[in-house]
């Protein structure tokens, strides 16, 4: 089994039902929220303000498509279909075709943290 990436002062942070929110790590005399695809969602605050920026920000936005810039310069829109500390899988989402069953979409794997260049997908007006 792979050793776990992060820093022993990460200390996780889960909402009641169990599932994680992220992680919480000294910054200084203060904290840093960390969301689940490791990027900083508050910076410097205390840990209750720590605690209610993860409760906040939630995961309900991981079902929401992604845009994925690829290395050519176009943008695929995808879905996050596997996300943890060693990494994350996007699967290609022609229009709502990823959640088909066996559609065979085409998987790619990206580091954790997620890279820049996968970020929520801006649609035009009446797109999904």
């Amino acid at each position: 089994m792979p050793a776990n990436p992060l820093p022993a002062d990460w200390v996780e942070h889960r909402r009641d039902d169990g599932e994680r929110l992220g992680w919480i790590h000294p910054s200084g005399a203060l904290y840093t929220a960390v969301d689940v695809l490791g990027r900083t969602i508050a910076a410097d605050v205390e840990w209750l303000d720590a605690e209610a920026a993860l409760e906040q920000h939630g995961i309900a936005w991981l079902a929401e498509p992604w845009a994925l810039r690829l290395d050519d310069g176009r943008v695929q829109r995808v879905r996050i279909s596997h996300l943890g500390t060693l990494g994350l899988t996007v699967i290609d989402d022609d229009w709502g075709a990823a959640a088909a069953v066996g559609a065979g979409m085409l998987e790619r794997s990206l580091p954790w943290p997620a890279p820049a260049e996968l970020q929520p997908w801006l649609s035009p007006a009446g797109d999904t």
